[in-house]
């Protein structure tokens, strides 16, 4: 469920208020670090296949680079405005802080829906972006990556164009490139993964045993599907649905099955825009529900893995009080007044910006592989991010549980500190 009245950008600045406040502040610290430092707003003319030239809203925001290049996604989505972004690329910056990376916070978007456009549209249309954006972007300025709607695909096309511009081959301007073309081998398991990294930590620290356990996940893109698979695959848990967007109906459903999801199959009969073949589900024993559904199942995890806003005041409350934990694998997926309620009722939340960090940690990790031109194999990818995110999650716990604070402000107060830090250390403020 989404929430129509939402506007992410205030919730980032509510929730980084809140923070704000229990860490003092200065007011100038406070009001440099509420806003971005940079955004770019700018036309893309793109020749469609038919000959017609349409124009495309894009844009780019750099929050923060304190700590290093800005580091962010490129997202595709019709819904998409500058608020948004402005949200994402705040996120971005305490999400790389709070990994302990060195890097800021940057996100970019076009306002379009991806899947009308044919290949072709879409390599004209990311190289229309960099050539929009390129004096601006690389890797020590600012680095995209993939994000919803975009590919592998289109990020191996944006660094051609930028290496075209600027004259040499250079890698590291994108992450989320496909392997064998710069990209790093364990960056599609990465968000995902690193979700339940961060769920193992929970489980531990809370005393459940996961095997016992039962999730349901929002979502059915590239982090849903891997939070799905890791949950069964890592801790040996249960998935009983996930959500997911129907392209042809234009409206989501949820498919369940209580007695025996398999992850791997549901990724098999989903598009790579995250809609779920239905028919196939269906004549395979699952069940076809209702958009909501997910969040109203009698599990013990639940995953808010698609967009902002789902979890919000209203749909709070259709929580099941079975549920003991919530694994933030969205960006923003609740709302401040949803918080409130999540904290009324005990629920353990793992919070967004340390929930998913997994995805920016194996693109930084892909960034320095670019820079030393030697790749690494699989298991030591995940092994480095696994052992990142054990330790974020250790300093994110140990905050709440020594300030008696709640888990997001933990994180928050974890990640302000780390870029205060970094902007006195280098003379700002």
């Amino acid at each position: 469920m989404t929430n129509k009245t939402l506007n992410a950008f205030e919730m980032a600045q509510q929730q980084f208020d809140r923070v704000a406040d229990l860490l003092h502040l200065d007011p100038p610290v406070r009001e440099f670090l509420r806003w971005p430092m940079r955004e770019f707003h700018f036309r893309i003319p793109v020749r469609m296949d038919d000959g017609e030239i349409r124009i495309f809203q894009g844009y780019r925001v750099q929050h923060n680079d304190a700590r290093g290049p800005n580091k962010g996604g490129l997202r595709f989505h019709p819904s998409e405005t500058i608020d948004s972004v402005r949200a994402l690329a705040t996120w971005m910056t305490w999400k790389c802080a709070v990994a302990d990376i060195p890097l800021g916070g940057g996100k970019g978007g076009v306002i379009v829906d991806p899947s009308t456009l044919t290949i072709g549209e879409k390599e004209r249309l990311v190289r229309g972006w960099v050539q929009q954006m390129w004096k601006n972007i690389g890797p020590r300025q600012d680095v995209p990556a993939p994000d919803v709607g975009t590919t592998p695909q289109m990020m191996g096309w944006m660094m051609d164009e930028y290496s075209k511009l600027i004259g040499e081959f250079t890698p590291g301007v994108i992450t989320g490139k496909p392997v064998g073309g710069g990209g790093s081998l364990g960056r599609t398991e990465a968000t995902g993964y690193g979700v339940i990294y961060t769920l193992r930590e929970a489980f531990n620290r809370l005393g459940m045993d996961p095997k016992k356990s039962k999730a349901a996940i929002q979502g059915c893109g590239n982090v849903a599907q891997y939070a799905a698979i890791g949950f069964k695959e890592i801790l040996g848990g249960s998935v009983i649905c996930v959500s997911y967007w129907d392209r042809d109906d234009r409206k989501a459903y949820t498919v369940s099955k209580e007695d025996g999801f398999d992850p791997r199959f549901i990724q098999s009969i989903t598009d790579q825009y995250g809609s779920v073949d239905k028919e196939k589900a269906v004549s395979a024993g699952y069940t076809i529900e209702d958009a909501d559904a997910w969040l109203k199942k009698d599990v013990d995890v639940l995953i808010p893995a698609a967009l902002e806003g789902q979890i919000n005041a209203e749909s709070v409350h259709w929580i099941s009080p079975s549920v003991k934990i919530i694994a933030e694998g969205a960006n923003g997926p609740t709302t401040p007044e949803a918080d409130k309620v999540i904290r009324e009722k005990d629920i353990f939340l793992i919070p967004d910006f340390l929930c998913n960090s997994g995805g920016v940690t194996v693109s930084y990790f892909e960034s320095v592989q670019n820079s030393g031109n030697y790749y690494w194999p699989k298991q030591e990818v995940l092994d480095k991010e696994e052992q990142i995110l054990t330790k974020a999650f250790t300093d994110v716990y140990e905050m709440a549980e020594n300030e008696n604070v709640y888990m997001r402000d933990a994180a928050y107060m974890v990640a302000i500190d780390r870029v205060v830090k970094a902007m006195q250390l280098r003379g700002w403020i």
